[in-house]
């Protein structure tokens, strides 16, 4: 078994975390490159990503996310903002990032800039909403597999507030929408969830060959 499908046993949603033990600053770092590298439509990563450490702001955000103890018990609480009405401007900007980076003259790029406005700027509001929405969940997933490579635990949650989320976070200013929290450091252990066995689909029933 390879050590990847080892971690991906081994990690869980944790329920409990260790509130004593926080992530080094040199494995947060990898965390946020793990992120920082993720996949996403066109390679615009449209979103952003608040770490929030501090303890007031969390004691803040946990009412407004189910009351769930992770958000304060935990290391680092990291928080996928997509962006609200991405526009021609988010669009010319990555054009700029790709012809710094690669030293290609911008006008090089324009055929290319120009085909993702035509497929996003058009897009009606609430559609192009869901999808900056949907491409947190990529980046989500290279945060759980990177955690779960250096035996960090990390919980993916749905369950809060968006909108009093956004306002304690003052996202509304900044074009943004919370659409994902992790919970990311060590479990307690206390948390009797770890040693559930995980449950999954067999493969035979999960996959189809064509």
């Amino acid at each position: 078994m390879s050590n990847f499908i080892k971690h991906q046993n081994w990690r869980y949603a944790t329920k409990k975390f260790d509130a004593s033990k926080k992530i080094s600053e040199h494995d947060l770092e990898i965390l946020r490159e793990a992120i920082r590298l993720s996949s996403s439509s066109y390679g615009l990563q449209p979103y952003k990503v608040i770490i929030v450490e501090n303890p007031e702001l969390r004691a803040k955000l946990q009412p407004v996310a189910w009351g769930q103890t992770q958000i304060t018990e935990a290391s680092h609480l990291f928080i996928f903002a997509n962006m609200i009405n991405l526009g021609e401007k988010e669009i010319d900007k990555y054009i700029a990032n790709i012809a710094e980076t690669r030293g290609i003259p911008a006008e090089n790029l324009a055929g290319y800039g120009d085909f993702m406005k035509s497929k996003i700027i058009s897009l009606p509001n609430d559609v192009k909403n869901n999808w900056t929405s949907k491409q947190t969940y990529l980046a989500l997933g290279n945060l759980l597999n990177a955690a779960a490579e250096l035996q960090i635990d990390a919980t993916p949650m749905e369950g809060f507030e968006a909108e009093k989320v956004n306002e304690i976070l003052g996202l509304n200013a900044l074009g943004l929408n919370a659409s994902l929290i992790a919970t990311v450091g060590y479990r307690h252990e206390e948390d009797a969830t770890q040693h559930n066995v995980k449950v999954r689909k067999s493969k035979k029933e999960l996959f189809i060959n064509l």
